[in-house]
């Protein structure tokens, strides 16, 4: 009887009697914004170029797939070659990515 009351109060609290059964089910990583594509490349104008420390400065649009603002910032690089070829006031298109807690441009291309 015990049992009969207990699914009854999940089932009046609209949880499926799997998830009742189970406390961990139903717990999973957050889905990515509606819209957001991991690969989807941002717009930004170089400000800084940081070549001792492997950074560039970007004046940036959104992040989308970092879920950030429009903003001013400096990123890690990939491929610290790149620091070569850029300069500030290159617009370029990029991909930022947390590396290992690390904001990260891992592709970058010159408009």
């Amino acid at each position: 009887m015990r049992t009969v009351a207990a699914l009854v109060v999940f089932l009046s609290l609209g949880l499926p009697a799997a998830q009742a059964a189970d406390p961990h089910a139903g717990h999973q990583a957050p889905a990515p914004a509606a819209g957001a594509s991991m690969t989807a490349l941002s717009e930004g104008t170089v400000k800084k170029v940081d070549k001792a420390n492997g950074k560039l400065t970007i004046s940036h649009g959104p992040l989308v797939n970092l879920q950030m603002s429009a903003m001013t910032m400096s990123f890690k690089v990939k491929d610290p070659a790149w620091l070569d070829s850029l300069k500030p006031g290159d617009q370029i298109h990029f991909l930022a990515e947390d590396v290992h807690g690390a904001l990260t441009v891992t592709q970058l291309h010159r408009k």
